[in-house]
């Protein structure tokens, strides 16, 4: 059984998490270094110093936790892993390099490969989010702290969801049909997760899609402000699979339980 102090060790990133936030938008405004991965996808300077940033401190908080980044393959391959943290230093690269604000910062804390706590940074939308355990789902934003789980549940009938695009297939239709979604709005990166947890948005669907990287440090938040994630039949997603993709997913906030 693995004893750490959760809460101590979240406590401990944030100001990591913002400091690696600032110097994301520094970095972009000098002007980034770019280059496509072997999977085709883009990666800067800025997602690399942002990875050392995060994975040094976590190492140094919680060396007996072994770390899975997007931007490294050290630990990809163990799939024997049931404690770990999942990293991805910028979600949304797109957006990031081409000067858009919707990218994000991730870390994810997973134990017995369920995600227990979540720290996910907006820095050009000033956002900074985190969560330790179930009931402790915050937003630091304005020099003020909100406590997720505290904000008043407002039912609605028309229920606004979050699409990754604007073509929606007709495996979602159908989800969206059943629930009662009447207005769809695109948004890319785990800020997604954060905007659900808070109630400017109801939820979102996808496909199979993308890697546990992307949804792990969202996952934890929405769950512990009162949320759910599940995959399109119900079933709880768990982490450390042998490929780390994802499989479908519904994420719904604590207004349509």
């Amino acid at each position: 059984m693995i004893e750490i102090n959760i809460k101590e060790i979240v406590e401990s990133l944030i100001d990591t998490f913002l400091d690696a936030g600032k110097i994301s938008l520094e970095l972009r405004k000098k002007g980034l270094i770019k280059k496509i991965k072997s999977d085709n996808t883009p990666v800067s300077n800025g997602d690399l110093e942002v990875n050392r940033i995060i994975t040094q401190k976590i190492s140094i908080l919680n060396p007996s936790i072994p770390i899975i980044s997007e931007e490294t393959s050290e630990n990809r391959f163990n799939n024997d892993l049931n404690n770990f943290w999942l990293i991805d230093p910028i979600d949304g690269t797109y957006d990031y390099i081409n000067n858009l604000e919707e990218f994000t910062i991730n870390a994810g804390l997973i134990i017995n490969n369920k995600p227990v706590a979540g720290l996910i940074n907006a820095p050009a939308k000033k956002r900074m989010f985190y969560s330790y355990e179930k009931g402790n789902a915050y937003e630091f934003s304005n020099g003020k702290t909100k406590n997720l789980n505290k904000i008043p549940s407002k039912k609605s009938r028309n229920l606004k969801f979050i699409s990754y695009s604007n073509k929606i297939k007709p495996e979602i239709q159908k989800i969206y049909d059943d629930l009662g979604v009447k207005e769809n709005v695109r948004m890319k990166s785990s800020l997604k997760f954060c905007v659900v947890a808070t109630g400017e948005y109801d939820g979102y669907v996808a496909e199979p899609r993308a890697y546990e990287w992307d949804i792990a440090a969202g996952h934890a938040i929405l769950e512990n402000s009162g949320g759910t994630v599940t995959d399109f039949k119900g079933n709880e997603i768990l982490y450390g699979k042998k490929d780390l993709k994802n499989p479908s997913i519904i994420l719904k906030n604590k207004n349509i339980l």
